[in-house]
C-alpha cells in the first residue's frame, strides 16, 4: 500500500477560525457535521458572534472595553453552563459536531495561559480564567477538557494547560473513542494521520524542539511562585468545599418541599358533573381551601343558566328603574394568549359588572375579539412556510385568506376559554369578531360616510414603514429605543450588527466657489444612506456663517444633481455644523420643508429596505450595507469629515424588531383636527369623565397636538379598503395619479362606486374602469367602531337603542389615545353621541422589580401559572421555547431562580383577581409580586375556615328567629360586629362607585380578617358553649353578607360557600344574582358599642405588646383573678363594671377575646405583685403582666443594654437617635421633651415629606428608648 501523502502546512494564521478549520479537517472521512436541530441555540453563530467578540475584547481590546468584554464572556459561559451543566457530554447530540469545535477554539485564549513563545502571532493574550474564575462553570470546563483530550484536537494543539492548572473536579472522565467515525477502541487515532499531523508527543510524532513539535519543558518555578500557587490551591479547595455544601443543601431542599408548598397542595373536585350542570355541594366542606376544588364546575353552570345575559329574570322591553350598565371588553387579539394585562382588565371589569348586576341594574358586558391584522398575518405566514414551504404571494390572496380563516376556526376560541378561566361574566351570545359580516359592513359604512364628508382623504405623507413586514404600521407598534451614543443593534436580515448613535459629517462641494471662498458645505447625518435622496441643504436664515450662500447650490458628488441651499428657520444652528441635508422622502421634518420650498420627493429606499432609484453600485443594496459602502466612497472621494457620538432615538417595530424607515408613500388618512376638538370639548363640559382625573391633561395635550391618522396597511388580512381608483376610457379626461384624491371614489359596492365616478366626471358608467385598493384598514379603525358596531350599527337595532351609548369604558392608560380617543372621535362623527359616559384607566403591570414585562427580558408571567401553579423547571422550559439568545436566556433563568426558587405556588383565580384589584393603588404602574398574590390565597383560606366554623355552629336545618326576638338579646360583641359590617358595606359600595378598588378590597379584607375572624369568632366561642341560639343569627348574618360583599371580587369562593348556607325561599339561584349589601339595609352603625369594644381590644393589644417586648410570644402565663395564687395577669381599671361584668361576655373573670390563650382578670382595689411589666391600654386602664419566673433578668438586662446603646441612651454613646437628631437638630437626649425636626437650614433644605418621615422616625426611636429604660429598671428590681 502506498504511503499516505505528507502535507506541508505553513504556520497557523491568527485567530480561532483557522484552528477550527485545521481541527475539523482531522476528522475522517469528513469534518464533523454541523448538527443543530431546530429549537436549539445556534452555538456556531453564538461562538462566531457574541462569544468571540467578548473573548477578543477581554483578551486584547482597548483598555476601557476589556472589563465589558470579560463581563460578556462570563455571561456567555453562563449560557454554556446552563446547557452543559445537566450532564451533556457535547453541545449537540452524543458526539462531536462543528459546534463543539467552533466554541472550543473560541475559548482557547480565555481558558489557557499562553506566552508569546507559544502563539507568536498574538502576544496580547493574558490569563483570564484561573481556577477561582472557572469555578462557577464546572460543566463547561469538563466539556472543554473532554474536547481537548481528543486526538483531533491534540494533533493541532498539543498538550494544552489550563490557567493555573487543572483541579480534581475539572478533570473529565476518560474520553470515549468510538463516538466519531473511523476510530476504534484499540486505536483512537483517525485513519488519516500523516506524519506532520501526528499527535504531538506520541510515538510517530515530531520530536520536541523541532518545527511543529512540542515546546521544551517549562523552567523550574521559584519558591515565591510555588508559595503563591499553594495559596491559590488552598483558596480553591475552600471554595469548592463551600460549593459542594451549597449543592448538598440545594439537593435536600429539592427532595423535601417547603412547608408552604406542602400546605398548598389542595384537593380536586372529582364528583362527575356534566358541563352546564350545577356543582354538587351536598357533601361535607373540605377541611382546607383548595382553588382547584373551589373553582371547578361553576362557570359552565353560570353560563348555561344565562346568569350573565341582560335578559335573565326580566324583559328588556320594560325599562329597569334601577338603570342599565353596559361595558364592552377591549377586544384582545385573536392570536393572543392570556397575559397579566388581560387579567387586570378582567379583574376590574368583572368586579364592576358583577357589582352592578347584584345592585339590580340591567347589565351587559359584551365580549369581542380583534382580527389583529399584522400579528395574525405573520403567524399564518410562518405556519404556511413551515408546513407547505409556500409564501402568501405564491399561494395567492384569496387562497391565503382562506388559510387564515381556517387557522382562526382552529385557534380563535382559545382566548375566550382563557377569559372564562378568569371568571369573566360576559354575555357570550353577543360575542363579536371584528371580521364578522356585520362588523365588516359597519367598517365599510364608516369609511364611505367619512370619505363622503371629506374626513378621509388620500395623500402622500411620511409614515413609519416596516421593511420586514413591507407595510406601514401604527404608532402604538413603534418601540422607541433611546441610545446614549454609539451602539450596535441586531437588525433582522443582517448578519452583522448595525451601528447607530453616531453622527457622520461629510462635505458637499459648493458650486461656483470663488477664490478665498470655502469650497464646501459640511453637513451631518445619522442616516448616511439617505444622502442619495437629498434634494437640498438647509441653514438657518440668521446664521452669519452661511449668509453668503443665499441663492447658491451645492453639487451631489454621486448623482451630479444641483442641490439648492435653503434658508429655513426650522434648522438648529447649534446642531452639528449648522447645515443639514434635506431628504423629503425619508424624514418627516424634511418632508414639510420640501413642501414649503417646492422640492421633489425622491424615494431611494424601497418597501423591502433595498436601495432604489440610485446609481450603481448602490442600486439594490440593503440600506444598512449601503450605509457602510457610502462611508467608504466618501472617504475615497475625500469628502468624509468625521464621526462623532450622538444620543438618538431609534424606532423599532414591536412585531418584527426591524428598524423602522420613514417613507413618503400614498396612503389614506383621517382628518383629525375637527374630530379632536369635539372630543376635547366633551371632556371640558363634563359629558365625558376620565378616571383618574389626572389623565385629562394628557387627553387635552393629545387632542390639541393631534396629527392626521394614517389608516392604510399593506396587508392581505383585514378589512380591504372600499376605495377604487378610477380610469376613464375617454380621451377628453387626463389620466390621474395614484396620490390624486380626485381619481379615487369610495362605495359600499363596486356598482355604487362606478355610479359615483360617472357622476363626478360626467361620463357614462360604461366608460369607467375601477381598481380596488389592495391595502387594508388599520386594525384600530375597526376597533374604534366597536362600541356601536357590536350592536348592529348602521342598522337601528333594538340592542343599539337599548345599550348605546355604554356606561363605562375600562382599559389601560397606555391606549388612551390609540383606542379611547379614536372611539370617541368616531362615535361623535358617525352617531352624534359619545360611545360611553365614563372612562376608567388602569395601571400597567410590571414585574416585582418594576421592569416592564417583556418577552425580550424573559420576565413575562402567565396568569395561568399563578392560578394553577408551576415549577421552576416548567418556567425554564417556557424560556427555552422563546427566541432569547443564549446570554439573555441565562440572565432570564437567573431572574426566575431569584424570584421563584420553588416555582409559583397554586394561588387560584380568586386570589389573583383580588390582588390585582388591590394593586391599583400604586398609580400608573403595578409591580406585581406573586408573594402578595399568595398572601390573598391565604386570605381565601381564612374565609374558608371562618365559614366552616360558622356552618358547624349553625348545624343542620338552622332557621334564624324573628328579628324582634333577636334585638332584645344582642350582646356588646354582636352589636359591635353588626356595626362594623354596616361600615364595611358602606365603605365598599362607596369605593366601587368611585373606582377606588384598593379602598373596596381593604374594606372587605379588613372586615373578614380583623373583625369577623380575628375578633368576633374568637369572642363568640365561649358564648356558643353556653347559649348558642343567641350567637347563631349574628354569625349567619355576618357570613351571608360577607360573602355577598366578596362575590364581585372572588366569585368562585363566594359561590362555593354561599350555596351551602341556609336560605329562606325564594332565594336567588346564585350569589352572583343575590342583592349586593346596601347601607339602607345594613344601617346598624353603633358608635357606643364600637367605643366600648375598642376599649376591650386596647387591653388585648397592650397585653400582646408586653408579651412581644419580653419575648413571651410562645409562653402563656396563667390567668387568675386578683388575689389568686400564681396569677400572671392583672387588668386595673375603674370602669370595667359598666359592661355588666369584668369583661363583656366573660365567664369566671376570664375572656379569650384576643386569642392565643390569653386571659384577663379584673381588679381595682388590689395592687399587683412586684415584678410586673406594665402597659397603659388607655387613660382609664393599665395592664400588668407578671414576669417572675418567666424571664431571666441578667440575660434580659444584657439584651436591653445592647439595644439601649444602639439607640443612644444615657449610659452609652449616642447612635441612631443622635445621628437623626443631629441632622434634624431636634434631639435633646433621653428624657428631653420631643421636638419637631428643625436644625440650621433644615426646613429650607429638606423636602416636606422627608421632614415628616424624620419626625415620625424620631418619635418612634424616642418611644422605644423610653420603653427600654423602663424595662431595664423593672429587670433590676427582679434581681
Amino acid at each position: 500500500m502506498a504511503a499516505p501523502p505528507v502535507l506541508l502546512l505553513p504556520p497557523p494564521p491568527s485567530g480561532s477560525a483557522a484552528l477550527r478549520v485545521l481541527i475539523a479537517a482531522r476528522f475522517s472521512p469528513g469534518p464533523p457535521p454541523r448538527l443543530e436541530p431546530a429549537g436549539r441555540p445556534g452555538w456556531v453563530a453564538f461562538a462566531e458572534g457574541d462569544l468571540g467578540t467578548a473573548a477578543a475584547l477581554a483578551l486584547g481590546g482597548p483598555p476601557r472595553d476589556r472589563p465589558w468584554g470579560l463581563q460578556e464572556l462570563r455571561r456567555g459561559l453562563g449560557a454554556l453552563e446552563a446547557h452543559l451543566g445537566g450532564g451533556r457530554r457535547f453541545l449537540v447530540g452524543d458526539g462531536v459536531t462543528l459546534a463543539d469545535v467552533t466554541v472550543t477554539c473560541t475559548l482557547l485564549g480565555p481558558f489557557t495561559q499562553v506566552g508569546p513563545q507559544k502563539w507568536p502571532w498574538d502576544p496580547k493574550i493574558s490569563l483570564l480564567l484561573d481556577p477561582p474564575a472557572r469555578a462557577p462553570f464546572p460543566g463547561v470546563t469538563r466539556w472543554f477538557l473532554r474536547c481537548l483530550r481528543l486526538p483531533q484536537f491534540r494533533a493541532e494543539l498539543g498538550e494544552v494547560q489550563l490557567c493555573g492548572g487543572e483541579t480534581p473536579g475539572e478533570t473529565p472522565e476518560t474520553p470515549e473513542t468510538g463516538f466519531f467515525e473511523g476510530s476504534t477502541e484499540s486505536d483512537p487515532r483517525p485513519p488519516f494521520c500523516p506524519s506532520v499531523g501526528q499527535p504531538r508527543g506520541v510515538p510517530g510524532g515530531p520530536e520536541p524542539g523541532v518545527p511543529g513539535g512540542p515546546e521544551p519543558p517549562a523552567p523550574a518555578k521559584s519558591a515565591a511562585q510555588l508559595k503563591k500557587e499553594a495559596k491559590k490551591r488552598e483558596k480553591l479547595e475552600k471554595f469548592q468545599q463551600k460549593q459542594e455544601k451549597n449543592r448538598e443543601l440545594q439537593a435536600q431542599a429539592k427532595a423535601k418541599p417547603s412547608r408552604a408548598r406542602r400546605e398548598l397542595r389542595g384537593l380536586r373536585y372529582e364528583t362527575p358533573t356534566p358541563p352546564g350542570c350545577k356543582k354538587d355541594v351536598g357533601g361535607p366542606l373540605p377541611e382546607s381551601y383548595s382553588p382547584g376544588y373551589v373553582e371547578a364546575a361553576w362557570y359552565s353552570w353560570w353560563e348555561k343558566e344565562g346568569f350573565f345575559r341582560p335578559e335573565f329574570g326580566r324583559s328588556l322591553e320594560t325599562p329597569n328603574p334601577r338603570g342599565v350598565f353596559v361595558m364592552c371588553l377591549p377586544p384582545p387579539n385573536v392570536t393572543g394568549t392570556l397575559h397579566l394585562g388581560h387579567a387586570l382588565t378582567v379583574a376590574i371589569q368583572d368586579t364592576l359588572t358583577r357589582w352592578n348586576r347584584m345592585r339590580g341594574l340591567t347589565t351587559l358586558w359584551a365580549p369581542g375579539c380583534d382580527h389583529a391584522g399584522i400579528a395574525t398575518q405573520v403567524v399564518v405566514e410562518r405556519r404556511l412556510l413551515r408546513s407547505r414551504g409556500l409564501s402568501r404571494h405564491q399561494l395567492g390572496r384569496q387562497a391565503f385568506l382562506d388559510e387564515v380563516w381556517r387557522w382562526k376556526e382552529e385557534k380563535g376560541d382559545r382566548i375566550y376559554q382563557q377569559l372564562r378561566r378568569l371568571g369573566a361574566s360576559m354575555d357570550w351570545e353577543r360575542a363579536c369578531f371584528t371580521m364578522d359580516p356585520k362588523m365588516s359592513r359597519a367598517v365599510t359604512e364608516a369609511f364611505v360616510r367619512l370619505h363622503e364628508q371629506g374626513l378621509i382623504y388620500r395623500s402622500r405623507r411620511i409614515v413609519h414603514w416596516s421593511c420586514a413586514l413591507r407595510s406601514a404600521i401604527s404608532d402604538i407598534e413603534v418601540e422607541k429605543r433611546e441610545l446614549g451614543g454609539r451602539t450596535l443593534l441586531r437588525v433582522p436580515g443582517y448578519e452583522e450588527p448595525v451601528e447607530f448613535g453616531v453622527l457622520v459629517s461629510f462635505a458637499y462641494p459648493l458650486e461656483g466657489a470663488g477664490p478665498g471662498e470655502d469650497p464646501e458645505v459640511v453637513v451631518a447625518t445619522t442616516r448616511l444612506e439617505t444622502m442619495l435622496g437629498d434634494a437640498a441643504v438647509a441653514v438657518h436664515p440668521e446664521d452669519p456663517r452661511y449668509q453668503h450662500l443665499r441663492g447658491r447650490h451645492v453639487v451631489h458628488p454621486l448623482t451630479g444633481r444641483r442641490l439648492p441651499v435653503l434658508h429655513d428657520a426650522f434648522v438648529d444652528p447649534e446642531f452639528g455644523t449648522g447645515a443639514v441635508k434635506i431628504t423629503p422622502a425619508h424624514d418627516a421634518a424634511d418632508f414639510e420643508v420640501g413642501r414649503r420650498h417646492g422640492l421633489g420627493v425622491a424615494v431611494v429606499i424601497g418597501e423591502d429596505g433595498a436601495m432604489v432609484n440610485v446609481p450603481p453600485p448602490f442600486q439594490g443594496m440593503p440600506r444598512f450595507q449601503a450605509r457602510r459602502a457610502l462611508l467608504d466612497t466618501l472617504k475615497a472621494l475625500g469628502l468624509f469629515r468625521g464621526v462623532s457620538e450622538n444620543p438618538m432615538v431609534v424606532p423599532i417595530c414591536s412585531r418584527s424588531k426591524d428598524v423602522l424607515e420613514p417613507r413618503a408613500v400614498p396612503q389614506w388618512f383621517v382628518r383629525c383636527q375637527g374630530l379632536a376638538g369635539a372630543a376635547a370639548a366633551a371632556v371640558r363640559r363634563g359629558d365625558l369623565r376620565l378616571h383618574p382625573p389626572g389623565h385629562a391633561r394628557t387627553w387635552f395635550s393629545w387632542m390639541e397636538n393631534i396629527r392626521d391618522w394614517c389608516i392604510s396597511r399593506q396587508l392581505w388580512w383585514g378589512h380591504r379598503i372600499p376605495a377604487y381608483f378610477i380610469t376613464i376610457d375617454d380621451p377628453r379626461v387626463t389620466p390621474g395619479e395614484d396620490e390624486d384624491g380626485r381619481f379615487w371614489v369610495s362605495g359600499r359596492s363596486e356598482d355604487e362606486a362606478r355610479a359615483k365616478a360617472a357622476a363626478a366626471f360626467g361620463v357614462s358608467p360604461a366608460a369607467i374602469g375601477l381598481r380596488q385598493d389592495e391595502d387594508v384598514l388599520d386594525t384600530w379603525f375597526s376597533s374604534g367602531l366597536f362600541p356601536f358596531s357590536i350592536f348592529g350599527w348602521p342598522e337601528q337595532t333594538p340592542d343599539l337603542e337599548r345599550f348605546y351609548p355604554g356606561s363605562l369604558l375600562e382599559t389601560g392608560h397606555d391606549i388612551l389615545f390609540f383606542w379611547v380617543a379614536r372611539m370617541v372621535m368616531l362615535g361623535l362623527a358617525l352617531t352624534g353621541r359619545l360611545p360611553f359616559r365614563q372612562v376608567y384607566l388602569h395601571a400597567i403591570v410590571r414585574d416585582a422589580h418594576g421592569r416592564k414585562m417583556s418577552k425580550s427580558l424573559g420576565n413575562v408571567i402567565d396568569p395561568l401559572d399563578v392560578i394553577s401553579g408551576t415549577s421552576l423547571q416548567a418556567l425554564h422550559l417556557q424560556l427555552e421555547s422563546s427566541n432569547l439568545d443564549p446570554a439573555e436566556l441565562e440572565r432570564a433563568r437567573e431572574g426566575q431562580k431569584r424570584d421563584f426558587p420553588e416555582g409559583i405556588p397554586e394561588c387560584g383565580t380568586d386570589a389573583l383577581r383580588f390582588a390585582l384589584c388591590a394593586y391599583t393603588a400604586q398609580g400608573r404602574d403595578i409591580n406585581l409580586d406573586v408573594g402578595r398574590v399568595l398572601g390573598y390565597r391565604h386570605f381565601c383560606n381564612k374565609v374558608w375556615n371562618g365559614a366552616r366554623f360558622v356552618l358547624r355552629a349553625l348545624g343542620e336545618g338552622y332557621r334564624p328567629p324573628p328579628e324582634e326576638q333577636l334585638a332584645r338579646r344582642r350582646s356588646l360583641a354582636e352589636r359591635w360586629v353588626r356595626s362594623r359590617l354596616s361600615r364595611a358595606v358602606r365603605s365598599c359600595g362607596d369605593a366601587l362607585a368611585a373606582f377606588d378598588f384598593p379602598g373596596a378590597t381593604t374594606a372587605v379584607h379588613g372586615f373578614w380578617v380583623y373583625e369577623l375572624c380575628d375578633v368576633y369568632l374568637e369572642c363568640v366561642k365561649p358564648v356558643l358553649a353556653r347559649d348558642p341560639e343567641a350567637a347563631r343569627a349574628a354569625l349567619l348574618t355576618c357570613l351571608e353578607a360577607g360573602l355577598r360583599l366578596l362575590a364581585p371580587f372572588m366569585p368562585f369562593l363566594a359561590e362555593e360557600l354561599w350555596q351551602r348556607l341556609p336560605r329562606a325561599p325564594p332565594a336567588p339561584p346564585s350569589v352572583s344574582l343575590a342583592p349586593f349589601p346596601e347601607p339602607q339595609q345594613f344601617c346598624w352603625q353603633d358608635d357606643e358599642a364600637e367605643a366600648s369594644m375598642e376599649f376591650v381590644l386596647g387591653i388585648a393589644r397592650a397585653l400582646r405588646s408586653l408579651r412581644a417586648a419580653h419575648g413571651l410570644s410562645r409562653q402563656r402565663p396563667p390567668c387568675a383573678p386578683p388575689g389568686g395564687s400564681g396569677g400572671g395577669l392583672w387588668v386595673s381599671c375603674s370602669v370595667l363594671t359598666q359592661f355588666g361584668g369584668p369583661v363583656p361576655g366573660a365567664g369566671g373573670g376570664c375572656c379569650a377575646f384576643w386569642g392565643g390563650g390569653l386571659g384577663a382578670a379584673a381588679g381595682g382595689s388590689q395592687e399587683p405583685p412586684r415584678g410586673c411589666a406594665v402597659a397603659v391600654a388607655s387613660e382609664r386602664c393599665t395592664v400588668h403582666l407578671r414576669l417572675q419566673g418567666l424571664v431571666d433578668p441578667p440575660s434580659e438586662l444584657a439584651r436591653l443594654g445592647a439595644r439601649r446603646r444602639e439607640l443612644g441612651g444615657p449610659r452609652g454613646p449616642p447612635s441612631e437617635l443622635a445621628r437623626l437628631g443631629a441632622r434634624a437638630g431636634s434631639w435633646g437626649g433621653p428624657g428631653a421633651a420631643p421636638r419637631a425636626p428643625g436644625g440650621p437650614g433644615y426646613p429650607q433644605k429638606v423636602p416636606p415629606e422627608v421632614q415628616e418621615a424624620d419626625g415620625a422616625k424620631l418619635a418612634q426611636l424616642e418611644s422605644e428608648l423610653q420603653k427600654v429604660l423602663e424595662a431595664e429598671e423593672l429587670m433590676r428590681k427582679m434581681l
